[in-house]
């Protein structure tokens, strides 16, 4: 195989695929000549920024035998026209780095669609996939920005708050970790606790007046979040988290 794209993404897949014993060839970024990148290999996965994708596969000569597939987690099959064997391969986990991306990409979940040679590229990494239609790729791809790009602008706003309040940040990032674990055990809204969930909204006005001017918005609609949350129906063979006033 042989990826377009040698940054975070693609370096990733072309290390992890190498420790799984796959033949891959050199990665080719900027400034090669990509029309004859498609002959010569089974594979060819273009890792570049999901803008690029359609441009990059038109510039791309056709191989009649070789699959030509994406990274892109928000476009489907149809930005790689004109190639006839084509797949999507999204890995749903963050890519901070090609080393530390190589390793979490093993035993990691994948969007995948098209050339049954996506399943193959999922085995390989003793990963675990589910398909997503064309037609659904921009909301899941949303959902995945909530899920990781948001959750680190969150916690970003609570470390700057921790900071203000004179607490290690440490001590927060071990509650959100609870918290991941009760949401995975529990579903999200018999794990959600605190202020909007037993509706405190003297706390909530509180926590306004003491917050910075530039923190009140973010706040303010994640506080509209949680209560559209609290008012859904609870499974009724789940048991909610008590809901003490120490709690968050």
């Amino acid at each position: 195989m042989r990826v377009i794209g040698p940054g975070r993404a693609g370096t990733a897949l072309a290390r992890a695929l190498t420790a799984a014993r796959w033949d891959v060839a050199t990665p080719l970024g900027r400034g090669d000549d990509l029309a004859r990148a498609a002959w010569g290999v089974d594979l060819l996965v273009i890792a570049t920024p999901d803008d690029s994708v359609r441009e990059v596969a038109r510039t791309v000569e056709p191989a009649p035998a070789t699959v030509v597939a994406h990274m892109a987690g928000s476009l489907g099959l149809g930005a790689l026209a004109p190639h006839r064997r084509r797949a999507t391969v999204h890995p749903l986990v963050a890519l901070p780095t090609p080393a530390l991306g190589a390793r979490r990409l093993v035993g990691a979940w994948f969007a995948v669609a098209g050339d049954p040679l996506a399943h193959d590229v999922v085995r390989a990494l003793r990963g675990r996939s589910f398909e997503v239609t064309d037609a659904d790729r921009p909301t899941y791809h949303a959902a995945a920005v909530v899920a990781s790009n948001h959750l680190v602008a969150l916690l970003g706003q609570v470390e700057r708050l921790s900071e203000a309040a004179g607490v290690p940040f440490e001590a927060y990032v071990d509650l959100a970790r609870a918290t991941l674990d009760n949401v995975a055990a529990l579903g999200p809204a018999a794990a959600l606790t605190g202020p909007a969930a037993r509706g405190d909204e003297a706390t909530i006005r509180r926590h306004l007046r003491a917050l910075p001017p530039d923190e009140r918005r973010a706040y303010r609609a994640l506080a509209d979040a949680a209560r559209r949350l609290a008012q859904q129906v609870r499974p009724a063979t789940q048991t909610p988290p008590a809901q003490q006033e120490s709690e968050p």
